[in-house]
């Protein structure tokens, strides 16, 4: 009887850890949310930012780990886009977005 309990024990730790782990989409959440606390937005500005920011992680990294600069650069240009700049002034947001921490 005490032989069967050590596997039992193993393979129920083995189940109660995978609940616990983080998903892809909270990571996102996560993130973006980090985010747009850095940047002070509220109300609508937020919500935009969020969904832009929450729609566009996936289509950007395709399964694949972006690194914290990729993913700044992923979060601003979400921006730039939310907020429709173009030319000069795009450049210029992009350029004081991507200095800030």
């Amino acid at each position: 009887m005490k032989m069967l309990r050590v596997p039992l024990l193993m393979i129920g730790l083995l189940v109660c850890s995978q609940g616990f782990a983080a998903t892809a989409q909270q990571n996102k959440m996560t993130t973006c949310n980090a985010d747009a606390t850095a940047k002070s937005l509220k109300g609508d500005e937020r919500k935009a930012f969020m969904s832009t920011c929450l729609k566009a992680a996936p289509a950007a990294n395709d399964g694949k780990v972006l690194t914290p600069q990729q993913q700044k650069m992923t979060t601003c240009n979400a921006d730039a886009k939310t907020k429709a700049l173009t030319g000069d002034a795009r450049k210029a947001f992009m350029s004081e977005c991507l200095k800030k921490k």
